[in-house]
Parts: C-alpha cells; structure tokens; sequence
C-alpha cells in the first residue's frame, strides 16, 4: 500500500474526521453507567462461561460512557474491551473521542477452548460470537441481544436519550439499527485487544488500538482477509510483557501484516509520530516485573512516569488512537526471529 496523494489524502481525513460541534450550555466531562439487564430485557445470562449479571450490591453487568463536551470532537467512538479505565477514558474523551464499555462475553476464556492443543479455530470463533452474538462457535450459543454489537446498539440508544448534547446518535445509523461503523475505533488490552483485532477481521471498522496484544498463538484467524484495511491496526507492548518474550505479539503483528506499514519502533527513545509504524514497544523500568509490564501500557498505576510525575507514554496513547491512518511507514521484511508456527514449535503438530 502507498500513500495517499496529498490531495486525497487530506479530502479523506477531513470527511472522516469532521464532526458537529457540541452545543452544551455547560460543557464538561459526563460519565454515564447503565446495566446491562436493565436498558434491555431480552439480555440472557450464561453461567457456562461466567456471562453473568450479578446482584444489584455486585452487579457484574454494569456499563460505562463518557464524553467531554469541552473538548472538539472527533466524530470517532471508541468501545472498549476490558475493564473500564477511568486514566484511559479521560485521555481519550480529552482527543475529542466518544467512548463506551460495553458488558459482554469476556470471561470465557478459562471455561472453553482448553484443549492442548486448542483447537485451531476454538478461541478466533468464540471471540467473533461474543462479539457479534451470531452463531460463530460450537461452544456456546449466544443470542443476539448478548453479542457486543448489539449491547452496544442499545448503549447508544440509551446514551442518545438520555444525553442528547453528547452527539451520541451519530454512532448510529439513520433507522437506529446498527451501529455506523466507520465511526468506531475498537480497542482493548490483552484479552479485549485480541476480540478488538479479531472482530476488526469480520467488520471493516474506523481503526483498531491493540494494547498488550492481540494473542492466540495457536489460532490462525490473524491471517484470514481483513475487512478493515491493514493500516488501521495499531499495537503497543513492553518487551517483558509474557505475550511479547514468548513471540505472541510479534507473530500476531506480522500475520495482521503489520509490517508493510514500518519497523518495530521503540518508544523510549523515538517520538512521535514514530516513523508512521503500527509496532510500538517499550522497555520502560517495571520492577523487572512481567505482570507489570503487562498492564504497563494502558494508563494505569502500573504505568511508567516521568520525573515530573506525569505518564511517560502519553505521545503514544495520543498517536495509537488519532494518528492518520493513511500516512503509513515504509514495508520491512518479516522477523526470522518470531516463531509464526507455534503449534508446530509447542506440539509437534
């Protein structure tokens, strides 16, 4: 892929970047949550693989948004996998970002696909059924109401109402049914990063901002056609991350094709915009600590800081979910050193 022509390039970016302004009489950071089991009743728990409401002391269903009015938008919403991150939904708000938790099937993991060797395509099929709650896997059936697009059609829904000067209706399409998907950045770390990738594959979205990620090692989902474009995946570890010593995460990038759009760059000592690369990594001092070191790169008390106090990473935060993503690096070869076959490597089959 080469780059745009400047031309087209900048008539691109300003289509998908331009956005109303907010017209809040009192603009300022809103944080909205909603469960689950409450903004939609035909929602269904599924013990089997711990997809569960809770209780009203310990609801386990609960979702979050935010948005920051006084910020100038985007026009992007990002749903993010994982935990809500309240560091993290402060800096992506402060980009002009919409953004949105939403509860689904992420707990699966240590129920399901625990053969050894895993099935080939167990964990890629699971993580595409809890992501659209269509029916992708032999292990579970989830309805639709329970997949993540559909929780997140019925956020926005309840966003839209319930807050009508966060402009959350233009994540929707004209007749409500489904989300405007070029306006949506997936995102997510470590487990949520993999889903994030692993759905970008299916639905051609905005851009996709893998954190500690993706993983499946023995999955071969990371080399199927990709229906959103190879240069919208961006990706950020440490190199004492588990999933980074043991060639999970670079044989995950390569297999996205990730290289053609520039080296492996390391953060400590590069700025932005990083030779336009999708390969971000860090060596930043974690205690020599890989648990660390996991959770390192998405803002958090685990995160590095400056002398001054503030996030040593917060040009790659900023880059990973706003950087163009027609200006692209130059392709490099493959990493010999990555071992891409790691069945072979760990089972002999």
């Amino acid at each position: 892929m080469h780059r745009l022509p400047h031309a087209l390039s900048f008539f691109v970016f300003a289509i998908t970047c331009e956005a109303a302004p907010f017209k809040d009489p009192n603009p300022q950071k809103y944080l909205f949550t909603a469960r689950a089991s409450e903004i939609d009743k035909r929602v269904r728990e599924y013990p089997k693989i711990d997809f569960v409401f809770g209780n009203e002391k310990k609801p386990a269903d609960k979702q979050h948004a935010s948005v920051d009015t006084r910020a100038k938008p985007k026009g992007q919403l990002v749903i993010w996998l994982m935990s809500y991150r309240s560091d993290l939904f402060d800096r992506l708000n402060s980009y002009g970002l919409h953004a949105i938790q939403p509860h689904y099937a992420n707990r699966w993991f240590s129920k399901i696909c625990r053969e050894k060797p895993v099935g080939e395509h167990c964990r890629g099929n699971m993580r595409l059924e809890a992501a659209t709650g269509e029916d992708f896997s032999n292990a579970v059936d989830l309805r639709k109401p329970d997949g993540m697009k559909e929780r997140a059609r019925r956020f926005l829904l309840w966003l839209s109402e319930k807050h009508p000067a966060g402009q959350w209706e233009q994540f929707l399409t004209a007749d409500r049914e489904n989300l405007r998907w070029d306006k949506v950045i997936m995102a997510g770390s470590s487990h949520g990063s993999t889903t994030s990738a692993r759905f970008a594959k299916h639905q051609k979205v905005a851009r996709v901002v893998m954190l500690c990620g993706p993983r499946d090692q023995y999955q071969s989902w990371q080399s199927l056609p990709s229906a959103t474009p190879e240069n919208r995946y961006f990706g950020f570890s440490h190199v004492l991350d588990g999933g980074w010593t043991a060639d999970h995460y670079c044989r995950s990038w390569e297999l996205l094709g990730l290289h053609h759009y520039g080296p492996i760059v390391n953060v400590d000592s590069a700025r932005a915009p990083y030779g336009n690369s999708r390969r971000l990594i860090t060596a930043a001092d974690v205690k020599n600590d890989a648990r660390r070191a996991h959770s390192a790169v998405t803002p958090s008390r685990s995160s590095p800081k400056k002398v001054d106090g503030t996030f040593a990473y917060e040009d790659v935060w900023q880059y990973l979910f706003t950087h163009p993503v027609d200006q692209i690096g130059n392709p490099v070869p493959t990493d010999r050193e990555c071992v891409k076959d790691q069945r072979a490597r760990d089972f002999g089959k």
